[in-house]
């Protein structure tokens, strides 16, 4: 097994990529901890999973919940080795004057400053264990963004901005850091990026795929598996596009 005596925390693992995220690091030997904010989630998918798999509650865009989140993970575990950042949002496909002040803050604050806040509270407890896997979840929107989503992509082009930066800060420190790029998937969240979920809509859309799909959550976990685990072990820095083609 690939993860074989690794810790991790999944965010947004309550369902969607993170769930099949959670659920892949477990399969290959993992202790997980399935964060998210809404509760009954979290609890749903750690008893999915089974095992060793805990259930966190926490906010990612509040300091106090992410420490208090991190420290639970670390007693439980005895250490974190990954985290994979993938809590998201965004606000529903309009015209960006639409879009209101709240809704840009709340965008920025789980999509970007989450990953600032889980990086403060992990980096010294990684450093003092001699390394780790940083993981943030961006999205091909920050490479060939999509009219109707501008805040959304400016987010995931933070995301794939900040990766890059730590990944160069931290490599002394032997903490790798990546993003994964996935195209638009089968998760709660496609309805909000269509605008609507119709068949003309999702029909329109595999139409720019050339492998013609929407990604999954196990495309997504296999390639989270992989970046995470030893055989990347020479990578940091990647943005790695899960997209049947679509960013070419």
């Amino acid at each position: 097994m690939r993860l074989q005596g690794k810790s991790a925390i999944v965010t947004g693992a309550g369902q969607g990529f993170g769930l099949g995220i959670a659920e892949t690091f477990a399969h290959e030997g993992a202790r997980v901890a399935c964060l998210d904010f809404k509760a009954e989630l979290a609890k749903a998918a750690a008893a999915q999973i089974g095992g060793e798999a805990i259930a966190l509650t926490c906010d990612v865009s509040k300091r106090a919940e992410v420490e208090a989140a991190v420290k639970a993970a670390i007693a439980a575990f005895g250490r974190v080795d990954i985290i994979v950042n993938n809590a998201g949002t965004t606000h529903r496909n309009r015209p960006m004057l639409e879009v209101e002040e709240a809704e840009f803050d709340r965008i920025f604050a789980v999509n970007v400053k989450s990953i600032f806040l889980t990086a403060q509270a992990l980096i010294p407890h990684m450093r003092e264990h001699g390394g780790g896997v940083i993981l943030n979840i961006g999205s091909t929107a920050a490479l060939r963004p999509r009219p109707g989503l501008t805040v959304y992509n400016a987010s995931k082009g933070a995301v794939h901005l900040m990766s890059k930066s730590l990944a160069v800060e931290l490599a002394p420190d032997n903490i790798r850091v990546c993003a994964l790029a996935p195209v638009a998937g089968e998760t709660p969240l496609l309805a909000t990026f269509l605008g609507a979920d119709t068949p003309e809509r999702r029909a329109a859309f595999k139409a720019t795929v050339p492998l013609g799909r929407f990604s999954t959550p196990q495309d997504i976990a296999n390639s989270a598996l992989f970046l995470v685990s030893d055989e990347a072990a020479f990578l940091t820095g990647v943005v790695l596009e899960v997209d049947g083609g679509r960013c070419i």
